[in-house]
């Protein structure tokens, strides 16, 4: 929009949110008769372009930098109340900000598919009009229009859905709508349906000493807004103390948020929560149909849902009388959305709760560093708990060294006769492995082809079930070849195990031992994960194989053995965070042995047994490894101890995003200079992957000790970057908080 002087309007003016690429708000005239202008917050239909968008009202004004005689007029207003309340309204305006993201973007991210869509309205319910008395004679030879107005006014009113479950369809609605005999009214709820009383079932628990100080502690400290992190080891009832403290924002009619970082954890963590709570527990994830998740967003919003489970998405859920929210495994990066909206859910959670007035636990067996930071400088008040609640010992942690060994399928003699010892005792084993697939290579035993992906800079990976060469990155998928593609030799060989061929050799080693395989590639349903979960509950002896799935906060009582295949991965990442998130997951899968009353055995295999880091991991405690792990971030001037923003190009070949990327880092560092912006500039350079599906990919890092003076060369560069004439071929993105950097 042109930069003209302020002009008056006799209409509001309307300034809206459109989803769109484009970081700036959109002025449109209110409709003839909107009286009231519709609020911040509802959702109405612009023409945008040749296209009509639902957008988001932000601002109601009666000026605007443009002529009104220049400005279109609102299609339709879609809400008569706004679909975000206020605290949540502001988060997302914040996260906007923050991001450096399109607020129109933004605002489409935080609601359902089907409130996307202009033919879809917020939840709602018919009732009678005011035109009652004439229904006797309009309805006189409509048998069923009589018997559904009959039904209505019966019930004072219906949703729709309940309409159609009594055998209604919705013809017969438009009929008396347009009778004027019915209405329809947005659906809102005053009051509480639930508390009033304890809301745990009686069988809950007994808490020991630590659980109880860190429960006394959410109650001294009060209503309002106070965060809480959790440092929790596995199996010290962590889950029971969120629920404690729960029960007391339930009791007053409060609704509680619960985040958890995977779709495979919240069947588990729903059916805890609904066997302990008497109030409805509704669930929001992205492998919902989207009926299924517009009805639990309803019932979350209009306060009929008392707790709401979900992935990282749900922490947009509006709530109508908010209480607490909980991050459960908070330092998994699975709460970092990698695409589009790069926010982090943990992040915004804690934004949100200090807006909504509440408080807000996180909690974790292995905090992140930057959560230990907070505590340690008073953002957050720190609660441990250092026993299992159950009062098992946690596992002892063995080091296998085979650097020097020969392997059977990846595996040493001395893990395969501790697998069958446990086995024969009639427990469980876990054995951790995180490549999913048969092998990752392919390659020719005469030339030393591999066979790679022609679309990345990555080999193809072999899987068995189908039969198929697979990138891993793009998802490419290929025939497995009969001979090699330079010399057609057909002596071709794999390298390296995978979760499919582990599963082979163990099944075929301990036959008749059931091998249970947990991944991505089994794992297609959640029928198939909850079936193999009631399995492993049995407690039947098994072995349970698989790769980060595992290591998330599953409760596996019979599992006496965990034995962790390849743990060097993370020793010499190039990641900064490379070692921060091994240590993490050796702990969080370790955690999985030994939590009932039989003791628990962890075997690690290394190529590099002698590392600092692993023989920390084995003698030491997290906290430990953790405070060495912070005193190389301070050395390093690296988050915690700064603040990162990556902005990353791609194109069909190098050049366009390096230029790109070399102009922005010039402008950063001119304007780094000019206003006296301690910035550092790093790059650009290739992304540690510099090619994927196609396109090639180079970055460039900014950081700096000053959160607010990052944030504002960010604005000045995203604000030069979008007045850019740009390549077609090119794109960028701007991640701010990165925690990736393939």
């Amino acid at each position: 929009m042109a930069s003209t002087e302020a002009l008056t309007s006799r209409k509001p003016i309307l300034r809206v949110a459109v989803p769109s690429p484009l970081r700036q708000l959109f002025d449109y005239l209110a409709p003839d008769g909107a009286e009231p202008a519709p609020s911040p917050g509802c959702r109405v239909l612009v023409p945008f372009g040749r296209r009509q968008l639902v957008a988001i009202v932000v601002e109601v004004s009666d000026r605007s930098d443009l002529d009104s005689s220049r400005l279109r007029a609102i299609r339709r207003i879609l809400d008569q109340t706004p679909l975000f309340p206020p605290a949540l309204f502001k988060t997302l305006c914040w996260a906007a900000d923050y991001y450096q993201h399109p607020i129109g973007e933004v605002f489409a991210a935080a609601l359902p598919a089907q409130l996307r869509q202009a033919d879809r309205n917020q939840p709602s319910v018919w009732a009678l009009s005011d035109s009652g008395s004439q229904s006797e004679e309009l309805l006189r030879r409509a048998p069923r229009q009589r018997a559904l107005y009959e039904l209505i006014r019966s019930r004072g009113s219906l949703e729709a859905e309940a309409i159609r479950a009594a055998g209604y369809d919705s013809a017969i609605l438009r009929q008396l709508h347009a009778k004027g005999l019915i209405v329809r009214q947005a659906l809102t709820r005053d009051g509480t349906p639930f508390g009033g009383g304890n809301m745990l079932r009686q069988n809950a628990p007994r808490l020991n000493e630590e659980q109880q100080a860190a429960v006394d502690a959410f109650g001294a400290a009060g209503l309002g807004y106070n965060s809480f992190l959790i440092d929790g080891v596995t199996g010290s009832g962590k889950t029971e103390v969120y629920m404690r403290a729960m029960n007391e924002r339930l009791r007053q009619g409060l609704q509680c948020l619960l985040l958890v970082p995977e779709i495979g954890l919240t069947p588990q963590t729903v059916d805890r929560f609904q066997q302990r709570f008497h109030c409805p527990t509704v669930v929001l994830h992205s492998g919902l149909a989207e009926g299924e998740r517009s009805k639990a967003w309803k019932s979350a919003r209009d306060g009929s849902a008392g707790i709401v489970i979900g992935t990282r998405s749900a922490v947009f859920t509006p709530l109508h009388r908010p209480g607490m929210i909980v991050v459960d495994e908070e330092h998994d990066a699975s709460f970092k959305q990698q695409e589009g909206f790069r926010y982090s859910a943990r992040d915004l959670a804690i934004v949100r709760a200090r807006e909504e007035g509440i408080p807000i636990i996180l909690g974790s067996a292995t905090p992140s560093l930057e959560s230990l930071h907070n505590a340690a400088s008073g953002k957050s008040q720190l609660l441990r708990l250092t026993r299992r609640a159950t009062g098992a010992n946690l596992a002892s942690m063995e080091i296998v060294d085979v650097a020097n060994l020969a392997l059977e399928t990846g595996l040493s003699e001395t893990l395969l006769y501790r697998i069958g010892l446990h086995l024969g005792q009639g427990n469980q084993v876990l054995v951790f492995l995180n490549r999913r697939g048969f092998a990752p290579q392919v390659s020719c035993q005469d030339c030393g082809w591999v066979a790679e992906c022609k679309d990345c800079v990555a080999n193809l990976t072999l899987h068995s079930k189908p039969p198929a060469l697979r990138c891993h990155h793009c998802g490419a998928v290929h025939g497995v070849p009969a001979a090699c593609a330079a010399c057609q030799s057909r002596r071709l060989h794999s390298k390296g195990v995978g979760t499919q061929q582990l599963e082979r050799f163990l099944r075929s080693r301990f036959e008749p031992m059931p091998v249970l395989r947990i991944d991505r590639d089994s794992m297609r349903s959640r029928k198939r994960m909850g079936d193999l979960l009631q399995q492993i509950g049995r407690g039947d002896p098994c072995i349970l194989l698989g790769t980060q799935l595992l290591a998330k906060g599953h409760h596996f009582p019979h599992i006496t053995l965990v034995a962790i295949v390849e743990a060097d991965a993370g020793l010499f990442s190039p990641d900064f965070r490379g070692q921060e998130q091994m240590v993490q997951t050796i702990l969080q899968v370790a955690g999985r042995a030994g939590r009932a009353q039989r003791a628990g055995q962890v075997l690690v295999q290394s190529r590099h047994a002698a590392h600092p880091l692993l023989q920390q991991l084995k003698h030491g405690s997290y906290d430990e490894i953790a405070q060495v792990l912070m005193q190389e971030r301070s050395q390093a001037d690296m988050p915690p101890y700064s603040h990162l923003a990556l902005i990353r190009a791609n194109a069909k070949s190098p050049a366009p995003a390096l230029e790109f990327l070399q102009g922005l880092a010039a402008e950063a560092r001119r304007h780094s200079g000019r206003l006296g912006i301690p910035v550092d500039c790093l790059g650009p350079i290739p992304a540690p992957m510099e090619k994927r599906a196609g396109r090639f990919r180079i970055q460039l890092l900014l950081r700096s000790q000053s959160r607010s003076e990052l944030h504002g060369l960010l604005r000045i560069l995203c604000g030069g970057a979008d007045k850019m004439r740009l390549p077609a071929d090119l794109r960028w993105n701007l991640d701010v908080d990165p925690v990736e950097f393939v």
